[in-house]
């Protein structure tokens, strides 16, 4: 079976005892760990995990249209993840849910996720053309290490444009083992890959990067917006760019654009960008 398939597969459980009595009424689903042991979890891996887990309790008719994560503490990527659902709400046409995160009690990621059935209405967002073509471009993989990522499984070309405050990052990428035809995996497999690095722009307006450890660096918060279906075994463009960043802190702006030039979905991503201290002389 793919390894990412398997990640991305959440099964009902319960991975601590403890909580038991306090959760009865709400759904609790397992997350495969990612591997490999003592390391730190890739982000994405609670993007597309919490994800996955809500979409569970949620009737098909109606699907993802926004998602908000805060990272709250780093988890072990070693261990699997334990996946709090408590159904918020449930209309006609909506619903909403509310994803906590857990390793051995610790609270580590709290997500909201809405979904709603597709209503008819003015559409937009659309690129003419896109920059470049993926396939003249090398595989680079990510923009610095990614240890517990599937990287076999996935191709990552990125050609950055640009330089200070015109930087931009354009993060080509599509999953190449065999997917179901399943458009709600497709959207949890791209929750999954776009948090690679992502907060690396900010670092890159400043001429450095997260690969060079320059900084204290890492994401507090994480967005999602879905506008259109997306085809994550087919090239799909990540373009971001940092508007803003202060306090030690960055902001990254993206769209995700399918291979027919329409924005599949927009995110936005805060990250700690902070000077690491100086030892005393």
């Amino acid at each position: 079976m793919s390894a990412l398939l398997d990640l991305l597969d959440v099964r009902a459980g319960r991975g601590d005892e403890r909580f038991r009595e306090e959760q009865m009424d709400d759904d609790v689903w397992l997350g495969p760990a990612s591997g490999p042991e003592g390391k730190r979890s890739f982000g994405g891996q609670f993007m597309a995990q919490s994800l996955a887990a809500a979409c569970r309790t949620v009737e098909t008719m109606k699907s993802p249209t926004n998602m908000h994560l805060q990272f709250l503490r780093g988890g072990e990527a070693g261990d699997p993840v334990e996946y709090t659902v408590a159904r918020v709400f449930d209309g006609r046409t909506a619903a909403a849910r509310r994803v906590d995160a857990r390793q051995d009690g610790r609270l580590l990621t709290t997500a909201t996720v809405a979904f709603s059935t597709p209503l008819a209405g003015p559409e937009h967002g659309s690129r003419a053309s896109l920059p470049g073509d993926p396939e003249t471009l090398p595989q680079t993989g990510p923009a610095g290490p990614a240890p517990s990522m599937p990287l076999d499984e996935i191709d990552i070309r990125i050609d950055d444009a640009g330089a200070g405050d015109e930087f931009v990052r354009r993060l080509w990428w599509r999953v190449t083992v065999p997917l179901p035809d399943d458009p709600l995996l497709h959207t949890i497999v791209a929750a999954y890959v776009n948090d690679v690095y992502m907060i690396d722009p900010a670092l890159q307006v400043h001429g450095h990067s997260m690969k060079g450890r320059t900084h204290r660096s890492g994401t507090t918060d994480s967005s999602i917006w879905f506008h259109r279906q997306v085809e994550a075994d087919q090239w799909n463009l990540l373009e971001s760019r940092s508007p803003a960043a202060a306090r030690g802190r960055g902001v990254i702006t993206a769209s995700l654009v399918g291979a027919d030039g329409a924005i599949a979905a927009t995110l936005v991503q805060e990250g700690l960008i902070a000077e690491r201290e100086q030892p005393p002389s």
